[in-house]
């Protein structure tokens, strides 16, 4: 679909005028690029195509290759500026603060004055700051458990071995630390970190790492309970699910797994507990999954429209709290991508509603409750009553006419709150 960049000519074979011509050619290929990723991104935002997802990563790499080439050229040249939208010039940012800072003194060589031969003195100090990173590392820790013995009796005396994380295993706390995130989180297969270790001189399978990996979800699982009980006794939930890529053994596909996603976080009401999230996993997005998982949950669940959750609410121990946000996602694609005026006026009436809710974020809960009947309520119906109104005037089988009957359906939970 797309074309690789050429190999870009050597920049010392170029005079001056070449090279500005290479670098403007070069830098209106980026911005070119970055446009179409930027349209691509928008247009499938939440969708299920992974095909766009492909392309979107292809572009984005090309776009690295492009930037890396536009770098190149040693001649100091200008980088061109697009005429209709100038760039702001990009300000550098200050380095966190907790990093380790190694100070590094450069005193000038001339002890006095080279103009004079007189005595110097300090006047002042030049600082910059330079990012550093060091590489990591592989060690061994050697446990040396001395033996002794009872000169009288014989008996051996001797230290217990100190517990290992993996049974039998070589794997430290910190090695495993380093195994598991890069797998789950930064998505690199196991595969593919034995070639990395290999590089550095270390010889670690991939069925030795699949084996570290089972053995530390076992010792994980208490700790993962006892985060699910945490999350779970709160009054208000936040509940979502996304769709994983999982291999199909056998046929060299994917299919579409799920990740459960439950939220505890009440900030936004004043409350001094520490937020908390729980993940669980199904191979596909069955009801039975959420109604499993919120068997025991009392109180209220902020959730999108998913049928899957319909059942939690019929007994009354769960009252659903439509999610807003999932509403707005729809008029905010629709607007993205086909220029809506009707989803983009939802998005601004929602925005205004979002501004609301920012002024009375963290305060108790009545006085929200309170905020919301006076000044939110009357926009929630202004717009309910906007909605019903340009529902008539679309096709029923339009993309916005879907949105506002997503929305119109949930409307009457929303007003609870």
């Amino acid at each position: 679909m797309f074309d690789a960049p050429a190999t870009p000519p050597d920049v010392d074979t170029l005079d001056r005028t070449a090279v500005k011509a290479l670098v403007a050619s070069l830098y209106a290929e980026i911005e070119h690029l970055k446009l179409v990723v930027a349209k691509l991104q928008r247009m499938h935002f939440g969708r299920k195509s992974e095909k766009f997802h492909r392309q979107i990563e292809q572009l984005e790499l090309q776009l690295e290759r492009l930037q890396a080439a536009a770098a190149q050229p040693t001649q100091p040249v200008e980088k061109p500026q697009p005429k209709a939208a100038p760039q702001r010039q990009r300000k550098s940012r200050a380095l966190p603060g907790h990093l380790r800072r190694e100070v590094h003194t450069h005193p000038p060589k001339e002890t006095c004055c080279p103009e004079c031969g007189g005595t110097l003195r300090k006047l002042g100090e030049d600082v910059s700051e330079m990012l550093e990173y060091i590489p990591a590392s592989f060690f061994v820790i050697r446990h040396v458990r001395p033996k002794l013995s009872c000169a009288r009796c014989s008996c051996v005396v001797q230290a217990p071995a100190p517990p290992r994380p993996v049974d039998r295993g070589m794997a430290g706390p910190g090695l495993l630390a380093h195994v598991l995130p890069g797998k789950y989180c930064t998505h690199l297969p196991l595969y593919r970190q034995s070639q990395i270790y290999a590089r550095l001189g270390i010889d670690l399978d991939r069925s030795t790492l699949a084996k570290w990996v089972g053995e530390a979800s076992m010792l994980m699982k208490p700790l993962v309970e006892a985060l699910r009980r945490y999350v779970m006794s709160t009054e208000k939930l936040h509940g979502d699910d996304t769709p994983l890529p999982v291999l199909a053994p056998g046929n060299g596909k994917t299919r579409k797994a799920r990740f459960w996603t439950y939220v505890r976080d009440n900030r936004p009401a004043g409350d001094k507990m520490p937020l908390a999230v729980w993940f669980t996993y199904s191979r596909d997005r069955r009801g039975e999954h959420p109604q499993r998982h919120l068997a025991k949950f009392r109180g209220i669940l902020q959730a999108e429209a998913f049928a899957g959750f319909d059942k939690l609410y019929q007994s009354g121990v769960i009252q659903e709290a439509p999610c807003l946000a999932h509403i707005r996602r729809k008029f905010y694609d629709l607007m993205e991508a086909h220029q809506s005026p009707i989803a983009t006026e939802a998005v601004e009436r929602i925005a205004a509603l979002y501004q609301i809710e920012a002024e009375i974020r963290g305060r108790p809960a009545e006085e929200r409750r309170q905020v919301r009947q006076v000044r939110a309520k009357p926009l929630m119906e202004e717009m309910h009553s906007w909605l019903k109104i340009s529902l008539s005037l679309l096709s029923p089988k339009s993309e916005t006419a879907g949105a506002i009957r997503y929305a119109l359906g949930l409307w009457n939970a929303l007003m609870r709150f």
